[in-house]
């Protein structure tokens, strides 16, 4: 059996961490395979070594030379290294990479750095082999992930044992590339496909996924087993635990992620499976999750849904002002575009009188600050009563419900209420759902 295992930066911030990830690697010889992330905040007010390293790019940018950022970060694997005890020669390795972020002047290159030299430092204090990202994983030009990198990085396979530094690989242009933050999440799983492990355990300073929002909700139940398809809506719609891109690589090999905590291997956490796999465990909802400050746009036309292109024509205006939607819940004669604020940037009136001049609609209306929240699981569309009990439960925290969309497959319901009324729906729903034991 075979294990890739990711650590978060909080994961590997120290060297004391350094040492608990060697102990939780050696404890199971199944995890052969270790990702890792670049060192994150080791105290409230801490700085994230990736943080540093964007700041260091805009030193070199006005002057050309790394400064007082990359100072911050010498230091602190300088301490890693004191810490760990070990016979390394960090600081050849630190001049090195501040030659090299120097002469590249790319932000990507910058950024990735503190992976490297996480995963080289990691590596030599193991004593097993580092794989460099860039040797394995690879983008098309327009940025995807090219289909070589899954045959590139089972070499991998011809180790024992390695550490391999996650966010990064190699662009078609040969410079280095990374994911968007949170990226080290793909690479684990990019590495979990290519050498065909059983499990992807990504450990991080959490036991798992959560019903809701610990700062919304207080203590809220632990999801024991959640299938891909929950996961990619609740992560979507801001349960942050994991990247909600990486279960691409996996759920095309069914391979089952694990979350685990770092700092309580012991328990449990959350096992994250393919729908083939999954098993109704008996409660109709999974997981609650939403997320704040969304725009709609509300157009109503008579005979709506007769006038051919009306969608097309709406969508095109949205794309030549590179706009993403969120979602279009419609009528026979009612369409809406949920839009996060921030994409509009600035360009809400141009949009709409261009979408007024595409459609014509007898009427347009805009409600800004709405947030969404989405309601998920497997075991709602065979519950009779699950929608009557979600907005009786809204209803009772005296909330007005703005937009209703649920999908065909009935997995979630997405509701749309005011910013100021999240928190107080969300512990609404939470507490129809998860107050009482036997829902």
């Amino acid at each position: 059996m075979i294990k890739v295992c990711k650590f978060g930066g909080t994961s590997m911030a120290d060297g004391i961490n350094f040492r608990r990830v060697a102990g939780i690697l050696a404890s199971d010889p199944e995890r052969r395979y270790a990702v890792v992330s670049a060192p994150g905040k080791r105290y409230g007010g801490d700085n994230k070594v990736t943080d540093l390293l964007y700041e260091t790019h805009a030193e070199v940018e006005r002057t050309g030379r790394c400064g007082e950022a990359y100072k911050k970060v010498r230091e602190r694997f300088r301490s890693i290294t004191r810490e760990l005890g070990i016979s390394y020669d960090i600081d050849s390795l630190l001049d090195e990479t501040a030659a090299e972020i120097e002469r590249e002047r790319s932000a990507d290159f910058t950024a990735s750095r503190g992976e490297y030299l996480c995963g080289k430092l990691f590596s030599a204090f193991l004593g097993v082999p580092f794989i460099d990202a860039r040797e394995v994983i690879k983008f098309t030009p327009e940025g995807k992930l090219d289909g070589r990198t899954f045959t590139l990085a089972s070499r991998v396979l011809k180790e024992e044992r390695a550490v391999f530094p996650g966010f990064y690989g190699e662009g078609a242009d040969g410079k280095v590339k990374t994911f968007s933050r949170g990226g080290s999440d793909i690479s684990g799983a990019v590495l979990a496909r290519a050498v065909g492990a059983d499990l992807y355990e990504n450990w991080t300073d959490v036991s798992g996924f959560l019903a809701a929002d610990p700062r919304v909700v207080a203590s809220p139940a632990r999801i024991g087993v959640l299938s891909y398809r929950e996961l990619r809506e609740l992560s979507y719609m801001g349960a942050n635990v994991l990247h909600s891109e990486s279960i691409f690589p996996v759920r095309e090999a069914d391979i089952p992620v694990r979350i685990k905590n770092t700092f309580r291997p012991e328990d449990e956490g959350t096992l994250i499976v393919p729908v083939s796999r999954y098993r109704y465990g008996g409660r109709a909802v999974t997981g609650i999750a939403g997320k704040k400050n969304f725009t709609v746009i509300l157009l109503e036309k008579a005979m709506m849904n007769a006038e051919m292109g009306f969608t097309y024509r709406v969508l095109e205006v949205l794309y030549r002002h590179k706009i993403s939607f969120e979602h279009i819940p419609s009528g026979i004669d009612t369409m809406s575009l949920v839009i996060d604020s921030e994409e509009l940037g600035g360009v809400l009136d141009e949009v709409c009188g261009e979408i007024r001049a595409a459609v014509q609609p007898d009427s347009m209306r805009v409600f800004n600050d709405i947030a969404l929240i989405a309601v998920v699981g497997h075991g709602m569309s065979r519950t009779i009563g699950i929608s009557a009990r979600l907005f009786d439960a809204i209803a009772r925290a005296g909330v007005n419900v703005r937009m209703i969309d649920q999908g065909s497959s009935e997995i979630d319901i997405i509701v749309g209420v005011e910013n100021a009324q999240y928190e107080r729906t969300i512990r609404a729903v939470y507490e129809e759902f998860f107050g009482n034991p036997e829902s």
